[in-house]
């Protein structure tokens, strides 16, 4: 009688890395994800999101590491984590000639769902997904959010245990984008599975993660709870604009000094203070600035979000445009797409 091995973790990668010639997309990260547990990947374009996903799936292969999916090794044991997944891609895979219930019944076919039970299957994605009186359309008359929630069940057919999510709203306007996170809440609770979506969209990782990993340039930054990283960086975010930077670095050498202040960020003339008892640090950086004769042209006191939790650890904005990395990783994506 063999006896059951108890997965600790839904998804496992131990010194994980992918490199494109000289591009690491991925650089030698190393995290796990809980079972039932929605776990965000959160991150600018170009950051390795969507690689990380790649190689989870079985679809690329690391060119370093370990990683562990449903206890299976993606390397050694292809068959069993893709017996275990659902993948729901950045793009929308759903043929728009067909019509949405064709649409699942060959996803069913594709995934070997015995014929007894996929009129069932698809039946119950169909109403999960408030798409059963849009089934016989053809998908071609749908709107984005429609065919993203086709997609979305085309992923559900086969009862995965893992469902990974490559950017499921990009694209999609915010009221579509709320709608999708009431259906992803929805199966979480309903399937009572493990999500994995990756997001460069603050608010999606803030409202739907229980979990969140910062990625930026191939590497984890941190693993955190939304809340733990918000409380992390104080009470308060000051954020204030500067004229005269000659005095600049005698500016932040002496804001650090403030014993109220936990961490500063500098962008250019912008910096970005995280406090407690802001009301009370805002007099002393006046008087530090008038001192040295540098003028604030503005200064605001706000509660932290997830942005300033980016800033922190990257030290930069979030944004679609990554610049240089962004374009060197699109042309590795292309070359592997053409071999």
């Amino acid at each position: 009688m063999r006896l059951a091995i108890k997965v600790l973790y839904s998804i496992e990668t131990k010194s994980l890395s992918k490199s494109f010639g000289d591009l690491n997309a991925v650089d030698d990260i190393s995290f796990s994800v809980d079972n039932k547990e929605i776990f965000g990947f959160l991150g600018p374009n170009g950051a390795g999101k969507s690689t990380t996903i790649m190689i989870l799936t079985t679809l690329l292969k690391p060119t370093f590491g370990q990683a562990l999916v449903s206890g299976f090794d993606v390397v050694t044991q292809p068959k069993q984590v893709r017996e275990s997944i659902g993948y729901v891609q950045q793009e929308s895979t759903v043929d728009e000639y067909l019509t949405g219930r064709e649409n699942l019944l060959l996803q069913a076919r594709l995934n070997h769902i015995p014929k007894n039970l996929i009129k069932q299957r698809i039946d119950e994605v169909l109403e999960l997904i408030e798409l059963s009186d849009k089934q016989n359309d053809a998908v071609v008359t749908y709107s984005g959010g429609m065919r993203k929630r086709l997609d979305i069940a085309g992923g559900l057919l086969h009862r995965p245990k893992v469902l990974f999510l490559d950017e499921p709203t990009v694209g999609l306007d915010i009221q579509t984008r709320r709608k999708i996170w009431e259906y992803i809440k929805k199966i979480h609770k309903e399937f009572d599975m493990t999500i994995f979506l990756t997001t460069h969209y603050m608010e999606e990782a803030d409202q739907l993660c229980d979990r969140i990993g910062i990625i930026d340039c191939g590497k984890i930054q941190v693993i955190d709870t939304p809340q733990n990283m918000k409380s992390a960086m104080g009470n308060e975010v000051i954020s204030l604009v500067i004229e005269n930077q000659n005095n600049e670095k005698i500016f932040l050498s002496q804001l650090k000094e403030i014993e109220l202040i936990k961490n500063i960020n500098e962008d250019q003339n912008k910096i970005t203070l995280f406090a407690s008892k802001g009301t009370e640090v805002i007099p002393k950086i006046f008087q530090i600035a008038s001192n040295l004769n540098i003028k604030i042209k503005s200064i605001s006191l706000k509660q932290p979000t997830l942005d300033d939790v980016f800033i922190s650890y990257t030290g930069h904005e979030i944004r679609d445009d990554d610049g240089k990395f962004n374009r060197k990783r699109e042309h590795a994506k292309m070359k592997r797409l053409r071999a």
